[in-house]
Formats: C-alpha cells, structure tokens, sequence
C-alpha cells in the first residue's frame, strides 16, 4: 500500500474516531441544552470568531432556543445564555454556579512563560483582593481621580485634536485611554512611553479572542509579540517603582499597591506575575472605553441634534461652576443626558459582545442540565435590538433611558452585571463624561464615512478608524 494511501486511511480513522468520541460526551451529558458541536475538535469556532457575532447568536436562537443553546467554540462544549432571563440567572448566580474562565488565546496572551500551570479559570478571591478590596475603581475612590483626568483630558485635546482640520478618532482615543490607564495604573507620565504603550496594546487586543495560532502574518503572532513587549516594558517600570519605593517616594496607584501588598494566600508575588495581573487590567481599561467613546463621537456627529443638546447640557454644567478649577464628581451626576446618549450608543453597539465563565457545578436552566466544568458564554447583546424591550429597537433614542421609560431589568448590560460587574464600570463612565464635556466645548465635528463599516467580531471597530472633519467653536 501507498504511503500516502496508508495516511488517508489514518486521516480518515482518526477523524471518525474524534466524532465517536465526541458523540459519546454528548450523550453521558443528558438533557443538556439543544444545539451543535459542529466540526471535530474546532466546534463552530470559526464562525464565532470571524462570523458577525449577532448573526453567529441569533441565527441559533431562532433554531434551537431564545434562552439558551450549546454549542463548540475553543475546543470547548460551550453553553451560550440570551435574553433577560439568561441576564438575569447569570447575574444573580455568578459566585454560586460560575467562575471566570480565559480562552485559549487569552491564556496564552496575558500568562508569562513562567507560569507552568494552565490559568485559564480566573479565583474570584484574587480578582476581589488586587482589584476591588483597595478600592481603587470604586466610586468613592475614582472622586478624587476627576480632576486629575480632566486635566489630562484637556492635555490630550490640546495636543492631538485642536487646531487639526482632519483626524481619526479611533487612534487619537486608544492613546487618550492608554494614557489615563498609564497614569491611574502604573503612576507613568511620560508620552512617549504612553504612545509606544497604546500600539501594543492595540495589537494584544485584537487578538484576545483569536485561533491561537503563533505563526508569522496571524492575528494571534502579532498579539503575542505584542503582549511579550508590553509585559517586558511593566517589568521595567516594575524595577523603577521598587527602587522609588525603597527611596521613600509615595505614592498611589494599582501597581504600586500590587508591589508592596501581599496576595490572599500572604506571599508576596514575583515581578513576572505583578506583570501578568495588572496587563489584564490595562486591556480592559484602554480597550472597552476607547471603543465605546469612538461610537459615541460618531453617533453624536452624525445628528447635529443631540451634538446640541449635550453641549447645551455640559454647558449649563460649566455656568454652574468656577471654570478656573477641574471638574468635581458632582458634576459628572448632573450629566444625565449625556450618559442617556452614552447607554444607547452601547445598547446599538455594544464595545465587546460577551464573557466566558466555566460552571462550577452541575445546575439546571430553563429545565435543561448544564454539566460541570462546562464553558458558558453570556452574551450581552441578546436583548439590546429585542422590540419586547425596546420600541422601533434599530431607532437611535437616548430618551428611552429617561426616568420614565427606563427599559427592564436585565436587557441593557453593557458592563455585565451581578458580582462580576465590569470593575471598570464607574471608570469608564467617567472617561466618557468628562472627554465629552470638554470636546463640545471646543469643537464640533462632522463624520466623513458616513455608515463606516464596522470590523471585528467580539469588539467592534470602525474599518476606517472613524475620520471626521473638526471645526472650532469660535467663542
């Protein structure tokens, strides 16, 4: 027989023996939600991943179920939760049934080589003890961070937008986000660390949801090589900080923290796992709000209407104030309008489009069984464009979040919700409010691609990086 005869039929047997296999898990696990693991080994990844991710969910809810499906993605048997009743379970069971759980890429993105062990399921403890414990991203802490921001803000305007006739708005806020993560973070003012800072994490992020494949031209190479940089850099900054640390210099943010405090178990972690914790928390901070801000210019420049009430808004927010001092947290809560226009852009473009968790236990959902150490993905976007909660739901209509007619419970999470809140909640909202604020006071804008093409499947971004024509208010 042919050698290349004798490799099809082992091709062939082992092919069969996979979908065997894989038939067989299917069955033990009884009752489980309807749905597809779809191809051996690969599942339905691919359509996930490079698949418009609403079409990828809502073509199998109206197939298999509205409220829960499973299905195959990273080699994973992954059950998928919708709508507000899936909103709602997740939220109010996430520590009893769930804990947070990494794909595969992510894994191998944010873990340094000197971790041996997988860490693709993330212990809430670790997440409560660096994160939230000090209090760094809470409400009550965040106060003392605005005026700070607004200063940078305003820095940020005056050197990259004032006095431009054309820029692209996606660029210049990842570098406005990777400067305030810098700053509130790691304690960095230094902008051309920030800038160096800013493309690699560009690069990191578009690979967090990818094949992982480490090979030259794939999206996950140039994430990887983009992660080994960043986190090379943090373990400088690692180094200058324990050096002004034993000087005697003060001072207050989370990495500083991370350095001086120990972990839950009472060790105090090496420099390369210090780097692989706080580079998760600048991804999200420089990622999540630089997408939700770049929609947000582009919806408000592209209907002069709602430009001028927010400017008359932030406006009427300026009179109220001396204007010789930054902006003050009481300010930020006077600006309702703004934040209603801010939630409607992410309800019709949500800035990433679900999260992974790993069940922690055997528990039913809607009568069906979801075994334990099964993935789960709660996707936020089931309900946004749903015409149960939402009226003319393709309609931009910031007013829906007014007191009166605010939506349901449940069918509006764009930070997700429950005990796995996007940490980054309150932060985000503040970036947005405050970059908002200043820009209308200085500028207008006019969207030069109008209906820009929208890439990217689990965060959306504008295919031309959103070009608008700026234009200076003249007093």
């Amino acid at each position: 027989m042919e050698l290349s005869s004798l490799l099809l039929i082992l091709a062939i047997l082992a092919i069969t023996l996979i979908a065997i296999t894989q038939k067989a898990k299917s069955d033990r696990a009884t009752n489980v939600p309807p749905g597809s693991f779809g191809w051996p080994i690969i599942g339905e990844t691919y359509e996930f991943l490079y698949g418009k991710p609403e079409k990828f969910i809502g073509d199998r809810m109206k197939r298999y179920s509205p409220k829960v499906f499973t299905t195959k993605v990273f080699g994973e048997p992954t059950v998928v939760f919708c709508g507000a009743s899936g909103n709602k379970f997740l939220s109010t069971n996430d520590e009893k049934l769930f804990q947070g759980w990494r794909p595969y890429s992510m894994q191998k993105l944010f873990r340094s080589t000197y971790q041996k062990a997988a860490s693709a399921s993330i212990p809430r403890e670790t997440e409560v003890h660096f994160f939230r414990a000090p209090g760094f991203l809470r409400p009550e802490a965040l106060v003392q961070y605005v005026g700070t921001m607004d200063t940078i803000i305003k820095q940020q305007l005056k050197m990259h937008w004032e006095g431009k006739q054309n820029v692209k708005v996606y660029d210049l806020v990842q570098l406005m986000t990777a400067t305030l993560s810098s700053r509130f973070y790691l304690g960095i003012q230094d902008d051309d660390r920030n800038a160096k800072l800013a493309k690699l994490l560009d690069g990191m992020s578009l690979g967090l949801h990818s094949m992982p494949i480490y090979f030259p031209g794939t999206i996950f190479y140039h994430a990887k090589n983009s992660s080994n940089a960043i986190r090379k850099e943090l373990q400088v900054v690692i180094k200058e900080k324990k050096a002004a640390i034993a000087s005697g210099v003060q001072m207050n943010d989370i990495l500083t923290h991370m350095i001086i405090n120990s972990d839950p178990t009472g060790s105090y972690m090496p420099e390369h796992e210090i780097a692989d914790k706080i580079m998760g928390l600048l991804v999200a901070g420089f990622s999540t709000p630089a997408t939700a801000l770049t929609f947000l210019i582009r919806f408000i420049g592209e209907r002069p209407e709602v430009y001028e009430r927010i400017r008359a808004e932030q406006l009427e927010i300026s009179r109220s104030r001396n204007l010789s001092e930054p902006l003050k947290w009481d300010d930020l809560q006077k600006m309702k309008y703004t934040w209603n226009v801010a939630l409607e852009v992410m309800r019709l473009v949500p800035p990433f489009q679900g999260t992974f968790r790993e069940a922690t236990t055997d528990f039913t959902f809607e009568g069906f069984t979801i075994p334990k150490g099964w993935k789960i993905y709660w996707s936020i976007s089931t309900t946004n464009k749903n015409p149960k909660y939402f009226s003319d739901p393709e309609n931009f209509e910031p007013t829906r979040f007014e007191q009166e007619s605010v939506p349901p419970p449940y069918t509006n999470v764009p930070f997700g919700g429950g005990p796995r809140v996007c940490p980054g909640k309150e932060y985000a909202r503040l970036i947005l409010l405050t970059f908002i604020h200043n820009i209308v006071h200085i500028l207008r804008w006019e969207v030069m691609v109008p209906n820009e093409k929208i890439i990217g499947s689990v965060i959306p971004i504008p295919a031309k990086g959103l070009p608008v024509r700026l234009q200076p208010h003249l007093a």
